[in-house]
């Protein structure tokens, strides 16, 4: 059949890697893809966000699956728009999209559901968010409710920081309109690590586990990002985490989905943090991390595309996933100045040398053609992905070719991917 891919970023780079290995796949294409995805599919110059061309592009090209990357796409209803076409597409609804798009309404149903969560409160008005921000004594993350790219949650260790961060959101305005409203949170502690799930409505199929790495600097500093890099499997996350997780977030989050009348079919992402007093969630998203589809898809040995129509169909009982028994790390390359102001157009050296180091896949992110040239094209350029018996060797993999690649202008990417693995073992 042929296979259209929505997005442009190193998640969709993935998918289409992964997707073109499959038997089902006769043609593909990307709208609008990257320089890395032009290895597989045949890019279509359609933005992820215009759901109308997509649609008639679709129609017009007998696209028998469209699988969407992006969360803009999603919260935007391109799903509701394919499906009153009858066409197939793997992701969820408008509606069940909300669980990423309005992080207001994901707070109030984990309440609801009692999902266990950080102490927060949510606000419209800047003066009574101000006012209680003023009155805590305690660390604080500050959200903005909609969507802001992976960049909408601002971590502060004491009120001052966190009056700081509501002014930008809700005044300045630094997420634009995703910043009318926000969520207030108590800053929780331990380690992080990221769930991903696939749903069918029904059934709940959870993929290995994975850990990301947010902040842009070494050791966890800095401002919040996309994702500078991540693991897989997490051993943070042990059996008896994972039934928790599970049992009180897994099946109350989907029940209480379907209670409100909405299916979710598609991927569904937590962000989980490893308090003290157990797991609490940090954040719901309706799509494939990035990096950590990087790390998990690269494992996967199933068709997906196989595994994809499962769960638009409600067969996901029939699937029966397998994993490659080694380790991966991704490690992001990143635009200098990023996750705040950075240039585009810097030429992109050494993708030759290192696509001949062995059990490495380069995954592009922010990448464009410029005649013979490869250049940055984004924030997150590439994600240099590596497979190793155990995740210290993954990670010297992985490290190895990064070295081999180079940026005009020079590329920012952390040091210390996977160092919690590491210095567990």
């Amino acid at each position: 059949m042929k296979i259209l891919i929505v997005g442009s970023g190193g998640r969709e780079d993935v998918l289409a890697w992964k997707i073109a290995k499959s038997k089902r796949c006769d043609e593909l294409f990307c709208a609008p893809g990257n320089a890395g995805t032009s290895r597989y599919a045949t890019n279509v110059a359609i933005a992820a966000e215009d759901i109308e061309k997509l649609r008639d592009f679709a129609k017009a090209n007998d696209i028998g699956l469209t699988v969407v990357g992006p969360e803009d796409s999603l919260c935007g209803g391109i799903v509701d728009a394919f499906q009153r076409e009858g066409l197939r597409i793997f992701g969820p609804t408008a509606d069940a999209a909300r669980l990423e798009g309005d992080k207001a309404y994901a707070k109030q149903l984990m309440r609801q559901a009692a999902i266990p969560t950080a102490d927060g409160r949510i606000f419209e008005n800047y003066t009574q968010a101000r006012n209680y921000i003023a009155s805590r004594d305690i660390g604080l993350v500050v959200k903005a409710a909609g969507l802001a790219k992976g960049k909408g949650a601002i971590v502060c260790d004491e009120p001052s920081l966190a009056l700081r961060a509501l002014e930008n959101i809700m005044v300045k305005r630094i997420f634009g309109e995703a910043g009318a409203k926000v969520v207030v949170e108590e800053k929780l502690a331990g380690p992080e690590v990221s769930i991903q799930a696939l749903v069918d409505g029904r059934t709940i199929y959870v993929l290995e586990s994975a850990q990301d790495h947010k902040a842009v600097g070494d050791g966890d500093v800095g401002p919040n990002t996309g994702g500078m890099g991540a693991y897989c499997p997490a051993d943070v996350l042990d059996d008896k985490m994972f039934s928790q997780v599970y049992r009180e977030v897994l099946v109350p989050v989907v029940d209480a989905m379907n209670r409100q009348g909405i299916t979710y079919r598609g991927v569904l992402y937590i962000g989980l943090m490893l308090t003290p007093g157990g797991p609490k969630v940090l954040e719901f998203n309706c799509r494939f991390g990035d990096p950590e589809a990087q790390v998990v898809l690269t494992r996967l040995q199933n068709d997906l595309v196989d595994v994809f129509e499962a769960v638009i169909d409600g067969r996901l009982e029939e699937v029966d996933l397998c994993w490659d028994s080694r380790s991966t790390v991704c490690v992001v390359m990143a635009a200098p100045g990023y996750p705040d102001a950075y240039a585009k157009g810097k030429v992109i050296h050494g993708l030759d040398r290192a696509s001949e180091i062995p059990d490495v896949m380069v995954f592009h992110g922010g990448t464009e053609h410029r005649g013979a040239e490869i250049v940055t094209n984004g924030g997150r350029v590439l994600g240099v992905t590596a497979w190793g018996d155990d995740i210290r060797a993954a990670r010297d993999r992985a490290y190895q070719v990064a070295e081999l690649i180079s940026f005009d202008g020079g590329a920012l990417y952390r040091r210390d991917i996977a160092h919690q693995a590491i210095e567990n073992c």
